[in-house]
């Protein structure tokens, strides 16, 4: 049966394994090792109960918020995704003109495949910018120079890297390893999906990491890059190199992949003016906590010093609600908003976004609130010690 009327994320990841080859599919859904923690975030939040209250005058419920001192719709931003450009035609592109149709921050990752130019110029609102900590570090200056010339004024900066996890779809499809076999498995993908060829292969050129490209002639070959982009990646850093990024960084600067209550306020020593609360998604160490679990303890430790947003698993605009019940000023969205634009592209991204804010709206009207920031841990319905017990065991 061929899903017309997609209405939850669920349904458009469906359509989206429909259109995508096999090893993009992968990529997107993917989580490192047994893939545990990718497991345990979604259901971290589908074990936070809501209490509802009823017989409040609701009647003006306003999503509306601010996010890193930018003006927003609802508490959504769209997190950094590599690769999401070939997730449909130009496709960070669509994805930012989807964001600021609803007023939301978009994230565009460092290896993505439309460059901060041109998704700078798609609309009157610049991007958020996602970068990592790389061993070389006049590059990272280069970068960072490029993101403030075009526009950006707040920097994501990815922290949970010093090596890639073991993802294991990744290499099954062929997508960690080079040479003709590779390259015949991802050939054979490819043929099954000639409408991707199409738009986005095709039309969609080109297909190369455009903010590396000018600098770095490996940019416009996946497997040559993803050698250099692994040679890359710097387990010497610590919290030093973190107040030489705030010296170099004029704007906000947000450290996304903490997990750890000593790790958040190390994060604020060192000037951050925000963290995501974050474990990658799932895709780096298996067997973390599920981030709903940590949120709570790092809003303790930090929440009155600093912003806190938090990722993964979040699937709705209901579990934005428990996000923010729990001290999360905002939440960053990954696989949903990637899932939506392979499935229909900008039409189909602004649909889900819509509806997610009409979920929230819901949540909202029907726990007894109608500003953002009155949302709290009274809106939850649990005894804590329980819900610990419970979010632990779905990490079991």
């Amino acid at each position: 049966m061929i899903l017309r009327y997609p209405a939850t994320a669920a349904d458009y990841q469906k359509l989206a394994r429909r259109k995508l080859p096999r090893f993009l599919a992968d990529y997107l859904d993917g989580g490192a090792g047994e893939e545990l923690t990718l497991s345990a975030n979604n259901k971290g939040w589908q074990a936070i109960p809501l209490r509802q209250r009823v017989m409040i005058d609701v009647d003006r419920v306003d999503t509306s918020t601010t996010l890193a001192g930018q003006p927003s719709d609802m508490p959504v931003a769209l997190a950094p995704l590599g690769l999401a450009g070939m997730m449909a035609t130009r496709g960070e592109v669509q994805a930012m003109r989807a964001a600021t149709a609803h007023n939301l921050p978009f994230t565009l990752s460092t290896v993505g495949i439309c460059s901060l130019a041109e998704v700078n110029q798609a609309t009157p609102s610049a991007c958020w910018f996602q970068l990592y900590m790389l061993r070389d570090r006049e590059f990272v200056k280069a970068l960072l120079e490029q993101a403030w010339q075009d526009g950006c004024k707040t920097l994501i900066f990815t922290v949970d890297l010093p090596l890639p996890g073991p993802r294991h779809r990744d290499t099954r499809n062929g997508l960690n390893s080079a040479g003709a076999r590779s390259l015949a498995l991802k050939a054979q993908q490819l043929i099954t999906r000639p409408g991707w060829l199409w738009h986005v292969a095709k039309n969609g050129k080109p297909l190369t990491f455009g903010n590396l490209s000018n600098a770095l002639p490996a940019a416009t070959d996946l497997d040559a890059f993803k050698h250099w982009i692994d040679t890359q990646f710097d387990a010497s850093a610590t919290w030093r190199d973190i107040e030489w990024l705030r010296h170099l960084w004029p704007g906000a600067l947000i450290l996304k992949g903490i997990l750890d209550a000593d790790d958040a306020r190390a994060a604020v020593n060192a000037g951050a003016d925000g963290l995501v609360v974050s474990n990658h998604g799932g895709r780096q160490l298996d067997g973390v906590a599920a981030t709903a679990l940590k949120l709570p303890e790092i809003v303790a430790a930090v929440g009155h010093q600093t912003t806190v947003l938090v990722d993964g698993g979040i699937r709705s605009g209901i579990d934005v609600f428990r996000a923010l019940a729990l001290g999360a000023e905002g939440v960053m969205v990954g696989r949903p908003w990637a899932w939506a634009l392979a499935a229909g592209g900008q039409a189909a991204l602004t649909h889900m976004l819509a509806s997610w804010q009409q979920e929230l709206k819901l949540a909202m009207s029907l726990t007894g609130v109608t500003r953002i920031a009155d949302i709290g841990p009274e809106h939850l319905d649990f005894i804590e010690p329980q819900t610990v017990e419970s979010l632990e065991n779905n990490n079991e």
